[in-house]
């Protein structure tokens, strides 16, 4: 068994090589097109036109039901089985998704670049899910691509 440190992801060839292992995340905290100026509504759409899935999961914008062509979920309980969770929550935030997150396993919980909550992190990784956190998906992503 694996100690959960193990699952808190630093180096830089195991975030790259997880980043373009991705095929379908749901991504929390994803903003609508009007805020397309945003990483949280560029960087998802990145991903969706290198074609990986996205799950858009809002926790704002009520009146939104599409992002990015996709279906909106206001449950993470709803998703289904994903690849990782992409977090644009604020780290303060973080610990509100905690239990959903343990609910849903996803292989991994991505916090956005800026994004970290030190104890959410040790929870997960303390459940076998593998954290990235204070990187962007997109340019780990972009290298992954190159990479290969």
């Amino acid at each position: 068994m694996s100690t959960p440190s193990a699952h808190l992801v630093t180096e830089d060839a195991a975030i790259v090589a997880l980043a373009g292992s991705l095929r379908r995340v749901a991504v929390l905290g994803i903003r609508t097109e009007g805020q397309s100026d945003q990483p949280g509504y560029y960087v998802p759409k990145y991903l969706f036109e290198a074609g990986v899935e996205v799950v858009p999961v809002p926790v704002y914008y009520p009146e939104t039901t599409t992002i990015l062509g996709q279906p909106v979920v206001r449950d993470l309980a709803k998703v289904g089985p994903v690849d990782a969770v992409i977090v644009f929550r604020r780290g303060a935030d973080v610990p509100a998704h905690v239990e959903a997150l343990l609910a849903l396993q996803p292989r991994c919980v991505w916090m956005q670049q800026g994004i970290t909550h030190a104890e959410s992190a040790r929870k997960l990784a303390e459940a076998g899910i593998d954290v990235v956190q204070d990187r962007c998906v997109m340019t780990e992503h972009r290298r992954a691509q190159e990479a290969a």
